[in-house]
């Protein structure tokens, strides 16, 4: 009987505040759309960095002719030099954090220069301008600076170089990107919150006389409010399906479908990662409207 009564309650009260009660789903629509999307972002990143900075290597360019730099004084990088920096590499104390070692000579250096078919930079350069190099793979690619501080100051190294710079600025955009969808989810998470409670303190008002009875004949104060707290978090909870509902198909048609299609050498997020974080967009839902209900039904329900 009582359940019967909550749940008349619930639904009588969403019909009469109607439009508050859809502003709210749409608003906490809106809101975890962002938190989602935040998290997605930041679930990409640790996918690119885990695809990516595995197959990055670190470049040890050794000292060419005519080098400007002050530690290659001696002109170019001997055999003898370069035995002792591959030795180190393989034998030092970087060996446990080295997985493989290339060397790429001036020559090679050269072909492949001219295999990317760039005319304008191959036509005024030989094999005698390159410059050869170690590409050492690491074990770890986060402990490449101890990598560097071994050879950097070797004899025949001018520079050590860790491509993972390519990606840094690509990474800096993501990040900012995450900030943005953040900040954007606070403000509407906030907004969401304020509408629950005016639609929570709306539908106590209007139903004062009620609720004064009720406290009359001895109703608790848990029977007397739980109908306009499910009617807030029934409302955002609504808004985190929605949510959940067009976060899983962007992914699944905007990003795998469409831009997968596109750019397929990225691993892309799916629609099981989008289940992943779904129940505690639920729990942000059904926490907001918990604590704007509480917040607002103190005072509109006292007898």
């Amino acid at each position: 009987m009582r359940l019967r009564f909550i749940f008349g309650e619930v639904i009588n009260g969403l019909r009469r505040n109607s439009t508050m009660a859809l502003s709210v789903v749409l608003v906490t629509f809106v809101s975890l759309t962002f938190v989602g999307a935040a998290s997605l972002i930041q679930a990409q990143i640790g996918q690119l960095k885990d695809d990516w900075y595995g197959r990055v290597e670190v470049s040890i360019f050794l000292c060419p002719t005519n080098s400007l730099q002050e530690q290659c004084a001696q002109g170019e990088a001997t055999p003898a030099q370069e035995a002792a920096i591959l030795d180190v590499l393989e034998n030092g104390a970087v060996a446990d954090l080295v997985e493989t070692v290339e060397y790429e000579s001036k020559e090679e250096a050269y072909e492949n220069l001219v295999d990317r078919g760039d005319s304008s930079v191959t036509d005024f350069l030989t094999a005698d301008d390159m410059q050869a190099s170690f590409r050492v793979k690491l074990t770890d690619p986060e402990q490449f600076q101890v990598v560097a501080d071994a050879t950097a100051g070797l004899v025949g190294v001018e520079y050590v170089k860790d491509q993972r710079e390519i990606f840094d600025d690509l990474f800096a955009v993501l990040n900012a990107a995450t900030l943005v969808a953040a900040g954007l989810a606070a403000v509407m998470l906030l907004t969401a919150v304020l509408l629950i409670t005016t639609t929570v303190r709306l539908s106590a008002l209007s139903r004062k006389r009620e609720t004064t009875i009720m406290r009359m004949v001895g109703s608790s104060r848990t029977l007397i409010q739980l109908p306009f707290m499910l009617e807030g978090a029934v409302a955002a909870t609504a808004g985190a399906v929605l949510a959940i509902t067009g976060l899983w198909l962007s992914v699944r048609y905007l990003v795998q479908d469409w831009l997968g299609s596109s750019v397929g050498w990225v691993d892309y997020v799916t629609g099981d990662d989008v289940l992943t974080i779904a129940p505690w967009l639920l729990l942000i839902a059904v926490g907001l409207a918990a604590f704007a209900s509480l917040l607002t039904l103190g005072r509109y329900t006292r007898a």
